[in-house]
């Protein structure tokens, strides 16, 4: 694979601050002082000022990108600290797009930085691509991966994609309307979406915190490859960082035959099928609350609690009387045996998502009376048990 041309073609000269700040990028023969000016005049895209977005903003910022979008609605959680380095302690409670913002002109006052602090959808995402030259998807979710992607093939722009996942992440560059009909996008790589039960987020997983810096710097580098024309993109490769092993793959990507051009945008939600219908249809026909639940324990109502979550979830909070039966002993029949079909049983994970799943493949097996908990052990926390912590 070859070098693509420059994104950005170079902007105003240099002066003395920029030459100072710069020298060490104008050294290099493949960016120069040409590609410092192409820095400078480049407008990038960041959806998500999390655990991608964290160090892909600060390392953008530091190499001199003149104008950084930030698209985030969220706010700053305790939990947060642990991987997305541009928050502090101070940051709890604020949104995130003040507290990115904040960090990056301390990292450097002359980037532009523009906040959109909104939810990315299909009204909305074309247009604001089209705002852009390059987009950087640190998302943590396969619909709004996928809406990224069909958003940036309408919108004619390339993308840095990243993914962490416990101890793997994934980098890649995708850009359908590619130079020398080299175009490849996401759905080559992911042409469905996995089942909800296969695809768990990071807060129900975990993420190594560290992973997020390596795969967003990796990221970061992409962009200033990009924007420079420096190196070889990773268009047409996914690199795979096992941080486990030390361990880094490239696999090489091809069209794929069957995918069909990107028209229009979709629903997106109901394409991955965030959450099954049939489970969205179990979960408010079999729902208990966290204080009904309390209810009927505290009359001594015989009801077996049984906890679907991992071993490592259960060693941070667990309730009181409650049993392990992890998910996926269930669905595979390994642990049906286990559970008593002459008393009501009642699932739960951390939010409801997963005991939603496990109670249709319970029905599917002859249980009758079951129920699960309706925002799992985070509203058992919230309504019921004030000191357990939550994650």
């Amino acid at each position: 694979m070859s070098a693509l041309l420059p994104l950005v073609a170079p902007g105003v000269p240099l002066d003395r601050d920029d030459v100072a700040r710069y020298s060490r990028h104008l050294i290099l023969p493949d960016v120069r002082v040409d590609g410092q000016r192409r820095l400078r005049s480049a407008r990038v895209l960041v959806i998500g000022a999390g655990g991608l977005g964290s160090p892909v903003l600060l390392y953008l910022a530091a190499a001199g990108v003149g104008t950084i979008g930030i698209v985030e609605f969220d706010t700053v959680e305790l939990s947060n600290l642990q991987r997305q380095v541009i928050h502090g302690e101070s940051d709890v409670g604020r949104p995130k797009a003040h507290s990115a913002r904040d960090a990056i002109r301390e990292v450097n006052s002359t980037v532009e930085v523009r906040l959109h602090e909104l939810r990315l959808d299909p009204d909305n995402a074309v247009e604001l691509f089209s705002q852009y030259d390059l987009i950087i998807d640190g998302t943590d979710n396969f619909a709004t991966r996928y809406l990224v992607n069909d958003a940036a093939a309408l919108a004619g722009k390339p993308y840095v994609y990243g993914s962490v996942y416990r101890f793997e992440g994934q980098v890649s560059v995708f850009w359908e309307n590619a130079p020398d009909g080299r175009g490849i996008d996401y759905r080559d790589v992911y042409p469905e979406a996995p089942p909800p039960e296969l695809a768990p987020n990071c807060a129900e997983g975990g993420v190594l915190g560290v992973l997020c810096a390596t795969v967003g710097s990796i990221m970061a580098t992409e962009a200033v490859k990009l924007i420079t024309g420096a190196g070889e993109p990773l268009l047409g490769r996914l690199l795979i960082y096992d941080a486990l092993r030390m361990e880094y793959q490239t696999l090489k990507l091809r069209r794929s035959p069957k995918r069909v051009p990107v028209t229009e945008l979709i629903d997106y939600e109901a394409f991955c099928g965030v959450v099954s219908e049939e489970a969205r249809l179990a979960a408010a026909d079999a729902a208990i609350t966290a204080p009904q639940l309390r209810e009927l324990l505290d009359r001594g109502t015989d009801v077996v609690l049984v906890d679907v979550r991992e071993p490592a979830e259960w060693d941070i909070v667990h309730i009181d009387g409650a049993t392990l039966v992890p998910k996926d002993q269930i669905l595979s029949g390994e642990a049906l045996g286990r559970l008593p079909r002459d008393r009501p049983l009642v699932l739960h994970c951390r939010s409801g998502v997963r005991s939603a799943e496990v109670l249709i493949a319970l029905r599917a097996a002859g249980f009758d009376n079951v129920r699960h908990l309706h925002g799992g052990i985070l509203a058992w926390a919230k309504q019921v048990d004030t000191t357990l912590p939550v994650y």
